[in-house]
């Protein structure tokens, strides 16, 4: 039998269905260590061998992790975009968490290739937490610079002679000391803003230093790579978990949006940009190919040449963006093998 669980905050809406798809049983638990435990008993009692969560790194983490622990079955993650697809093929029925749950279900029966869920605990999870809070204060931080920039044009025209960005210190002060006198109230809502970018500013370098401690204590040969640092590498590792969710190099890929999507038609072949997959990685990625562009690199090479195959340049940048993603697949299983490998003693 397979099984679908749509998560919420205080609820889980779980599904379970017959191999052809028929719901045995639709029911909803608490999203609590107690629910947990009735769910584990509904799954045990149908005899559940596969089982499809979707939202299994937010609200479903719990449930998840409980599940893949207590082993004896497969636990899948199921992609949002594959359940609005499966509901809105069954129209006129809406959306309801029953609804729902029995459209996980069903694609859990169906889709072979889902990846097994992350298991974000321990060292993965605290990773994940750090680079998280790190890109939280980072959107902060930037969304207020770029009001702060607005508020300065006005009060300052040609401010930004002397104050070209606000994210270092320095920056930061000079245009403190611009508006330091001036007592109309924009400015002094401003003053505010500059304050409060200082302080971010401080916590983004002192949460960057700590990634980077912990880093270091950590034997991974991802910061090997060129273009990825300490928190590049940290988010790798806190939103992976275990290389081994994704079957091949090209699961990878198309997980983290860097495999391109077939869009062919009669006689025209081609291909267009993934917006799916883990925004997260496809950002390192990104910032990794932006750095070996930029540098004398293996990566810039191989960017050179597909420019000179006549591809644009974001083509070529997608490009070693999808190689990138299998190196850092290959690096992340050659790890997994030296682990796993045990140490030779010496005679």
């Amino acid at each position: 039998m397979l099984a679908g669980i749509d998560t919420h905050k205080d609820t889980l809406a779980v599904a379970v269905i017959d191999p052809v798809g028929r719901p045995l049983v639709v029911t909803d638990l608490a999203n609590t260590e107690a629910g947990f435990d009735e769910l584990e008993a509904l799954l045990a009692e149908h005899s559940v061998d596969r089982v499809g969560i979707e939202g299994s790194g937010n609200y479903g983490r719990g449930a998840a992790i409980r599940l893949a622990m207590a082993g004896g079955m497969q636990v899948v993650e199921v992609p949002p975009s594959l359940t609005s697809r499966e509901r809105s093929s069954r129209p006129g029925q809406g959306k309801t968490d029953p609804v729902d749950c029995l459209a996980i279900a069903r694609i859990t029966a169906r889709e072979t290739d889902l990846p097994p869920v992350r298991l974000a605990v321990g060292q993965a999870a605290d990773l994940r937490a750090l680079a998280d809070y790190r890109n939280q204060l980072v959107a902060e931080r930037t969304a207020l610079a770029n009001r702060t920039h607005a508020e300065l044009h006005g009060l300052l025209p040609g401010y930004q002679v002397t104050v070209p960005r606000l994210t270092a210190p320095t920056f930061l002060t000079a245009a403190t000391d611009l508006l330091r006198s001036d007592t109309r109230i924009r400015a002094q809502l401003t003053l505010r803003r500059l304050s409060r970018l200082t302080e971010l500013t401080a916590q983004i370098k002192e949460l960057t230093a700590l990634i980077t401690t912990t880093m270091d204590t950590i034997d991974t040969g991802l910061t090997d790579l060129y273009g990825v640092g300490p928190v590049g590498a940290a988010t790798i590792l806190g939103e992976v978990a275990d290389i081994r969710r994704y079957r091949s190099r090209h699961a990878f890929a198309a997980a983290n949006g860097t495999a391109p999507i077939p869009a062919s038609s009669g006689r025209t072949s081609r291909h267009r940009l993934n917006r799916a997959g883990n925004r997260t990685l496809n950002r390192v990625l990104y910032t990794m190919a932006i750095t070996q562009i930029r540098a004398d690199t293996e990566g810039r090479a191989y960017y050179q040449r597909k420019r000179a195959e006549g591809k644009t340049g974001r083509e070529a940048l997608r490009c070693l963006k999808r190689r990138l993603s299998d190196l850092i697949y290959t690096t992340m299983h050659a790890e997994l093998a030296e682990q796993s490998t045990p140490a030779t003693t010496a005679a």
